[in-house]
């Protein structure tokens, strides 16, 4: 084939490839949100053992944690799929470093809160060389990593002119979530008024 002919075929393929890429990285974005609600709910269930007599503590840990990889997984697999696209405006470096000139805030945000969540997962596994309270302290750096990563959706669904259709879903699998932290800390007393807890006696 001559060589005219080798780049328009190029060029015709480039935007379908372009467009798959972006619905691979929207498919596993909306997956990484649905898994990190899902991992607060199931890490606020396990650290107040609330369910704890369903399935037992072991395989409430095992559960978060294995929620927390998949929400992990498929954030990276979002942030790569646009190394690929073929317009180029994403480098390692943009993906990587949040607050480069020309990074827009909700980019930042969502490599803030990344790296956040990545770091918190890095440390789940320092507990047996650290005190409990500085490993609680470093594992309560998911509840900001949890609010940008929203708020990166949010303005990624605005930008992307599919708020109405993807927020609908995005705040069902938010409230359970944020009212779930919210009550993981509240003070007993008010969890035993609102009879959420058994009062002790």
């Amino acid at each position: 084939m001559p060589d005219g002919w080798d780049q328009a075929v190029l060029h015709l393929t480039q935007p379908a490839a372009d467009q798959g890429l972006r619905y691979v990285a929207a498919f596993s974005a909306r997956l990484s949100y649905a898994l990190m609600c899902l991992t607060l709910c199931w890490g606020v269930l396990t650290a107040t053992g609330w369910v704890q007599h369903l399935c037992g503590r072991k395989a409430m840990r095992t559960g978060h944690t294995a929620l927390a990889t998949l929400a992990i997984a498929f954030g990276v697999v979002h942030a790569a799929g646009f190394l690929f696209v073929t317009a180029g405006t994403f480098s390692i470096a943009r993906l990587a470093i949040p607050l480069l000139p020309g990074t827009l805030a909700r980019h930042s945000m969502g490599i803030i809160g990344l790296e956040l969540a990545i770091a918190v997962a890095v440390t789940a596994s320092l507990l047996r060389w650290t005190t409990y309270r500085r490993w609680l302290w470093l594992h309560r750096l998911a509840y900001p990593a949890f609010a940008l990563l929203v708020l990166h959706s949010l303005f990624g669904a605005i930008a992307n002119g599919r708020l109405a259709l993807l927020w609908l879903g995005g705040v069902t699998l938010l409230v359970p979530a944020l009212t779930l932290a919210v009550l993981r800390f509240l003070p007993v007393r008010v969890l035993e008024r609102i009879g959420l807890v058994e009062e002790q006696v």
